[in-house]
């Protein structure tokens, strides 16, 4: 059974099912990634690598999605908590709380069209951060923020397709074992931001 969570849409996976849970009052949401899974269109020519599943929903035409992220498993190189887009293997996008090669968690954001490009923000030095993906017209924006409050920019772009885009949670471990990602004061609103760098 699919969970359901509070104030979403009713969810579903973008391939196969990865180990969930969430609390009793369907207000948290936590995802075991495999070992070894991920999403990425490496840029210098790599093999593809799209194991990891996202559990979500079709975006409509405006929205924001948040969530405080915070990773409960002992942290290795590339594990993440993720808020994701994915339309197919090769139009997909993910803002990620993830562990550097050099022992830092970071906001990391990657888009693909075709291929990815991937690009850090912000180093967090707390044990979570807050992630935010809003649909804008013809174009998604990431945030992220400290406090759930003040929402700090980090991306504009667009996804290079007209197939419908799903949004949602994903857990990945592309170097480990697994990654155990927890994600609450989740928030769904059929608004998007009025003015995406003003901290609103």
């Amino acid at each position: 059974m699919i969970p359901n969570i509070a104030g979403l849409p009713p969810l579903a996976w973008t391939s196969s099912r990865s180990q969930d849970r969430r609390d009793e009052a369907g207000k948290t949401l936590t995802l075991t990634a495999a070992p070894g899974v991920d999403w990425s269109n490496d840029s210098l020519g790599g093999e593809q690598q799209h194991r990891a599943s996202a559990l979500g929903f079709t975006a409509p035409a405006s929205f924001a999605l948040s969530a405080r992220v915070m990773v409960v498993s002992p942290r290795t190189t590339f594990d993440a908590g993720v808020l994701s887009l994915w339309a197919d293997k090769d139009h997909w996008a993910k803002l990620c709380f993830e562990y550097s090669p050099q022992g830092e968690a970071m906001v990391v954001s990657v888009v693909t069209n075709t291929f990815s490009d991937d690009c850090n923000a912000a180093v967090v030095t707390g044990p979570w951060t807050y992630l935010r993906v809003s649909r804008v017209g013809p174009a998604w924006a990431f945030h992220s923020s400290a406090d759930g409050r003040y929402w700090r920019f980090v991306r504009l772009f667009r996804l290079h397709t007209d197939k419908p885009v799903h949004v949602g949670f994903m857990s990945q471990a592309p170097m480990g074992d697994s990654c155990v990602a927890r994600f609450d004061s989740i928030e769904f609103t059929s608004q998007s931001p009025a003015n995406l760098r003003d901290g609103t």
